[in-house]
């Protein structure tokens, strides 16, 4: 069964409701869908605002497009009335509440039902979308563990909140990885042993990434016939999956293939295997943020391969997954929620410089920089170190403006959706929340980098040199950046061994530094 493809096409004459379905709402199990209804109609629509609210990564638009459009297909094969609409159905309206205004009078529709959006912008546009003579409400998205309602009892607008004690709490509540009562193990956090570099013996074990052939090239014309403003490289056969069949087989080699060294080398980086960009990570986020797959069965999955393969998966490679899913991901929803929308405004350390062009380009003699911007634009992917410590280290240094990084972030990555990004940038990774997530800022000078990735191995610049005219930027970056921020942070803890060196150095080993410094900003565009 194909499904409807035009706002005219006709439909049931007892139809009189309509269902919205949000391109990252692709959820087969929803109860929604538990029955067919005759009177009930499904709309799915590629939308001119979903492609223009931020420049996005061509492959990005590909992979929603193509998961909504196979989405519909699945439906209508379950006999389900569905109304699925192209940009060409779609590019004549300019927002999406014109196209449900549309389609309802075409119908003569009563009811209208959405499920609760992600996103602050879309839950306020459809909050404010009230058409006269129709009743309208509001349904779960019946994805997430945490209920909405519980995100308030979680968290408070402005207050910090550990992720740690709330990992503990969910670990508690839903019963993973529990043993009467205690976390198994003895222990709530393995982290310390998930930090390994990847040395030369570990590079040719490294497995080949499972990847698929999705064929966008129809896409790909709507795209450029719109014209529809992208970045990135595009790719004819997209390699992510775009349904649930292909993202349960993603799930399937992740636990493995994979899981057994996932938390082992989940910070790890290199550029010496043809599979640097995959490594040992799941890349999943996808597939989970648009609820293809549900959390609560990749958790499962992942535990089950646990217990019948502990010989080979150490409990260190499950907790560390584990706590991405249940832990992480479902903090940053609570702190988007309850801080919105006055976090997207944050500007904690008064970030206001502008982001290098070869953000867009790769094009830059900083290897680790050049490795996750290239590898961004080719992918809309690179795993979370490489966000966090790679480019949005360099961002934090040279205090760049946390609303040019966050369309950056939003825009290039596959699995960005802004609740999800936001928190991750403009809170973990740039601290402009002021510490309500991160209890220092994720500052780093080129060691880290040099510790954890092979990239300084040939590299334009010598890490082990910080004033020198080949120093890597970095070292005198990081050195500034504590300098600058000494009010801030000098009574912080986690700092505390930090301002102890910058203290310890001489007067002029302090100046070069800020001098050198000095001359990396004012070439930023160069290096």
């Amino acid at each position: 069964m194909r499904p409807n493809r035009s706002i005219e096409a006709s439909i049931n004459k007892t139809t009189n409701r309509l269902r919205l379905i949000l391109d990252d709402q692709l959820n087969q199990q929803h109860s929604w869908f538990s029955e067919t209804d005759p009177q009930v109609v499904y709309l799915i629509a590629e939308l001119p605002q979903e492609t223009n609210y931020t420049r996005h990564h061509v492959q990005k638009i590909c992979a929603f497009f193509a998961a909504m459009e196979q989405f519909a297909y699945r439906l209508a094969d379950k006999d389900h009335q569905v109304i699925y609409l192209t940009l060409e159905e779609t590019h004549g309206f300019s927002n999406l509440d014109e196209l449900l205004q549309a389609v309802i009078d075409q119908h003569s529709l009563n009811y209208f039902d959405y499920q609760r959006p992600d996103e602050y912008r879309l839950a306020n546009q459809l909050a404010d979308f009230n058409p006269e003579g129709v009743s309208k409400e509001q349904v779960e998205t019946e994805h997430f563990l945490l209920p909405f309602e519980d995100l308030s009892k979680e968290f408070k607008a402005d207050k910090p909140s550990k992720m740690e004690f709330f990992y503990r709490r969910m670990r508690k509540r839903f019963g993973f990885l529990m043993d009467s009562g205690q976390p198994e193990g003895g222990k709530w956090n393995y982290d310390g042993e998930n930090r390994s570099a990847l040395k030369a013996k570990d590079l040719p074990q490294i497995p080949e990434p499972k990847l698929f052939k999705n064929d966008v090239t129809s896409i790909l014309e709507r795209l450029h016939q719109h014209d529809i403003s992208t970045i990135g490289e595009p790719q004819e056969q997209l390699i992510w999956p775009i349904d649930r069949h292909q993202s349960l087989q993603l799930l399937d080699y992740f636990c493995e293939h994979l899981l057994p060294r996932f938390g082992q080398f989940q910070d790890a980086m290199t550029d010496q295997s043809d599979f640097k960009w995959s490594l040992y990570h799941s890349r999943l986020s996808f597939a989970i943020n648009t609820k293809l797959l549900s959390p609560r069965e990749v958790v499962e999955a992942a535990i089950e391969q646990w217990c019948d393969n502990k010989v080979n998966i150490s409990l260190a490679q499950i907790e560390g997954f584990v706590r991405q899913i249940i832990g992480w991901r479902e903090y940053i929803r609570g702190i988007y929620w309850v801080n919105m929308p006055g976090y997207g405004h944050k500007n904690f350390l008064n970030a206001k410089r502008s982001l290098p062009e070869y953000f867009w380009s790769a094009d830059t003699k900083m290897n680790c920089l050049k490795q996750a911007t290239g590898q961004s634009l080719e992918y809309a992917y690179a795993h979370h170190i490489q966000r966090l410590m790679i480019t949005g280290n360099f961002c934090l240094l040279t205090e760049i403006d946390p609303h040019q990084v966050d369309e950056w972030y939003l825009g290039i990555y596959i699995d960005a959706i802004e609740w999800v990004e936001m928190p991750n940038t403009r809170g973990m990774s740039q601290f402009a929340d002021g510490g309500l997530i991160a209890t220092k800022p994720y500052a780093a000078s080129g060691s880290y980098v040099n510790k954890m990735s092979d990239y300084c191995k040939s590299c334009h610049y010598n890490v082990k040199n910080k004033t020198e005219s080949d120093a890597c930027p970095l070292n005198s970056l990081y050195w500034r950046f504590v300098y600058q921020n000494t009010e801030r942070f000098k009574d912080n803890q986690r700092m505390g061994m930090v301002y102890n060196s910058w203290n310890k150095m001489g007067k002029d080993k302090q100046q070069a530094l800020l001098n050198k410094a000095k001359a990396v900003l004012q070439n930023i565009e160069t290096l």
